[in-house]
Formats: structure tokens, C-alpha cells, sequence
């Protein structure tokens, strides 16, 4: 038995290095099934989730969801299978609407959303100098590493960084 976790990372996407790994050992025979403890963690997709029933069925291999006790090798597990990814997907999807609205709701009443601002006006003046003698943002960037001035998160400068800045101020303007 091959233990493999994909702790802290969404369900949205397939994209995920264990679950990826587990499907690598099923494709080329070295295990027989996926087990995992909620069907939910598996996928929130349910084009996903059908995507995974079809390998599963041409590669010969197994789903089992150890909450709902869904064994997808037979014809009503495969039913229930697909229809608890269904009530994920819109779990996931009513989580975001109400999350958006949420967020709407508190903008609206004033309340300054996203990470503030962490770039010091020493490097944010720093910047105007180097970009007023006509240098691009990769040259600024370098610059600016260069002369060791410090970055939000230390580190090294990068152009998109300088770039932001730049294009976040024009808006302001």
C-alpha cells in the first residue's frame, strides 16, 4: 500500500503533485484503486471526477470514497460516486458566491480589502529616480537588487514587481 497526501492544496484542480503520483502508480499497474477519505477531496469537479471514473474504467482500476462507501467498480457506486461530486461542485461554487458577496458587501462599507502595502517610499522613491533616467522595469529591477534596497519580502527585485508598482500608481492617479 502506497500512502499518498495532498494536505492543504484544493480540490478544484487535478493538478496536484500526490494525486498526480497516484495516478502514475494506477496507470502503469502498480496499485489497483484509489482510496480516499472524502469524496470531496478527490475533485469538486464534476467534469473532473467524470474524467477520472472514464481512466479508472479503461485503466481497470478502482475509486473508493471511504465517507459515502462508494465503490465505483460497481454500476451504483459509480451513480452515487458522480452524484456526491455534483453536490461538491456546488458546494464550491456557493462557497465562492457567498464569499464574493461577502467581500462586495464589506468594500462597500468602506473596509480596505487585500494585503497593504509593503513596499517602503524609500524603494517606491527609489524607483521613480532609476525609471526618470529612462531605464526599463528588468534594468530597475536589477538596479535596484544591486544596490540592496529592500523588497516587501527580501529577496531580489523582478521586473513585474516594479512593473506593478508603476502601473498601480498610474492608476491611482
Amino acid at each position: 500500500m502506497v500512502w499518498l497526501c495532498d494536505e492543504g492544496l484544493s480540490a478544484k484542480s487535478l493538478n496536484r503533485p500526490a494525486l498526480q503520483e497516484a495516478l502514475a502508480l494506477l496507470k502503469h499497474g502498480e496499485a489497483q484503486a484509489i482510496v480516499v477519505s472524502k469524496l470531496d477531496r478527490l475533485s469538486r469537479s464534476v467534469q473532473d471526477f467524470a474524467g477520472l471514473l472514464a481512466i479508472a474504467r479503461k485503466q481497470q482500476w478502482a475509486v473508493n470514497a471511504l465517507d459515502v462507501g462508494v465503490d465505483t467498480t460497481t454500476p451504483g457506486g459509480d451513480l452515487v460516486a458522480n452524484v456526491m461530486a455534483a453536490v461538491a461542485q456546488w458546494e464550491r461554487r456557493t462557497i465562492g458566491e457567498r464569499t464574493s458577496v461577502a467581500l462586495r458587501a464589506a468594500q462597500e462599507r468602506g473596509v480596505k480589502l487585500g494585503r497593504p502595502r509593503t513596499i517602503s517610499e524609500e524603494a517606491e522613491r527609489r524607483i521613480y529616480e532609476i525609471r526618470a533616467l529612462g531605464l526599463a522595469n528588468k534594468r530597475i529591477a536589477i538596479q535596484l537588487t544591486e544596490e540592496n534596497v529592500a523588497t516587501a519580502r527580501g529577496g531580489a527585485w523582478h521586473a513585474s514587481t516594479v512593473s506593478r508598482l508603476l502601473n498601480r500608481d498610474k492608476a491611482v492617479a
